[in-house]
């Protein structure tokens, strides 16, 4: 059963358009994922298909209204459970996208492969009806410590962080596992053809052949690069709990 990623949006054609290239647009045709943007304006009973009203209380710009984003929801959550199984339920998760959100990490991203179907809230505006918001999400996440227009661009952050730990994704787990971060430290430097460019030549040891030595440089160099870029990195691969992890 391919996970399933809805994203329920304002813009579904910036959302298709993203996720539609490359690696995670090969990996919706060729069945290992299913991703659907759903347009929250289709869902709306104004003539004009306005989403948007005035908050109560008063205060700067719109708030989008609790009654289209429901309806959107439950339009998706219906249309997943006759193509994945009325049993879904337990395995949905429903996320907002959301400055005030839990800050998105690679080890959370791999918890939530756990579900076999994420529904990603994109607001707009000043955000979104806090009712609607009490009765359908589960959790709320960030991308970082910044405000953004809109929640489509952290909505395919998250789908592509996900997406690419999925089987059938990548070629091969270790693809994603031994990158930067994923792997508890950055990556190590990589050189391809020509052997040497504007007078830099590719260090000798990766054209030796000795992949114990060429391991043995990786190493050093991806833990003199995070001691140099991101020593808080180091840190918690040193840290007594993790070692006893054998991280």
């Amino acid at each position: 059963m391919p996970m399933r990623f809805d994203i329920l949006t304002l813009f579904p054609d910036m959302v298709e358009r993203i996720l539609g290239e490359s690696i995670i647009g090969r990996a919706q045709k060729s069945g290992a994922i299913t991703v659907a943007a759903h347009n929250i304006r289709d869902y709306s009973t104004d003539k004009h298909h306005r989403v948007d009203d005035t908050p109560y209380g008063g205060g700067r710009g719109m708030l989008m209204a609790a009654p289209p984003v429901y309806d959107c929801h439950a339009a998706v959550c219906a249309i997943a459970d006759q193509s994945l199984g009325k049993d879904l339920a337990p395995r949905r998760r429903t996320i907002y996208l959301s400055p005030k959100g839990r800050v998105l990490t690679q080890d959370y991203a791999k918890s939530l492969l756990s579900y076999d179907h994420l529904i990603l809230l994109c607001g707009h505006y000043e955000g979104i009806d806090q009712r609607v918001l009490d009765e359908i999400v589960d959790e709320e996440i960030s991308i970082g410590d910044y405000v953004l227009t809109g929640g489509e661009l952290p909505a395919c952050v998250l789908v592509d962080c996900i997406a690419r730990m999925v089987d059938g994704v990548l070629p091969e787990a270790v693809c994603y596992e031994s990158e930067s971060i994923a792997c508890g430290l950055l990556e190590y430097p990589q050189y391809t053809r020509p052997a040497v460019f504007h007078g830099v030549p590719v260090p000798e040891v990766l054209l030796s052949g000795h992949h114990e030595k060429i391991d043995a440089w990786r190493l050093a160099r991806a833990r003199e690069l995070t001691e140099q870029l991101r020593p808080d990195l180091l840190e918690l691969v040193e840290s007594p709990a993790n070692t006893k992890k054998g991280r």
